[in-house]
């Protein structure tokens, strides 16, 4: 199974397409449990979404939980490089590249951290990417850098 969770209109041919409203095909609140099983995921695709969810911990444990070993979350966040993270009013968690080294296996700030944050999430770094993005803000162009990064399960 892939998910492309927070999907709005972008339904994704070989996905599970999720939101807390239609069109999604399986409609789903991600502050709540997640409702697929341990292992069961091959791929997620989380574009555009996290930064809306108020716990970014049970966010990424919840990913790791129900991706099978293997299996991969790709992540793409306005990063608080730039504007696009704080002008939301939705947005609710705000991410960069460094936010992620908390819930990577091997990286000091995790195996610091990890039990005392309530982290099970233990994944490989795969990649990532920032990239600027074009963006309107009263009519002129503004660029909003955007992190895309992918992790694994071992």
């Amino acid at each position: 199974m892939n998910l492309n969770l927070g999907c709005s209109n972008d339904l994704r041919a070989g996905y599970v397409n999720v939101d807390i409203c239609p069109p999604a095909d399986q409609i789903a609140n991600l502050n709540q449990p997640w409702p697929w099983p341990d292992d069961s995921v091959e791929m997620i695709r989380a574009h555009e979404i996290i930064e809306h969810l108020p716990d970014k911990v049970r966010t990424m444990n919840e990913a790791y939980r129900v991706l099978k070993s293997g299996g991969r979350i790709e992540i793409c966040v306005p990063t608080t490089n730039g504007a696009g993270a704080w002008q939301d009013p939705q947005h609710i968690s705000y991410w960069n590249l460094s936010s992620f080294q908390y819930y990577v296996a091997g990286d000091a700030h995790r195996e610091r951290f990890h039990k005392a944050n309530g982290i099970t999430a233990a994944f490989r770094y795969v990649r990532h990417e920032e990239k600027d993005y074009p963006g309107g803000v009263f009519g002129t162009i503004v660029n909003v850098p955007k992190l895309t990064i992918v992790l694994e399960k071992p």
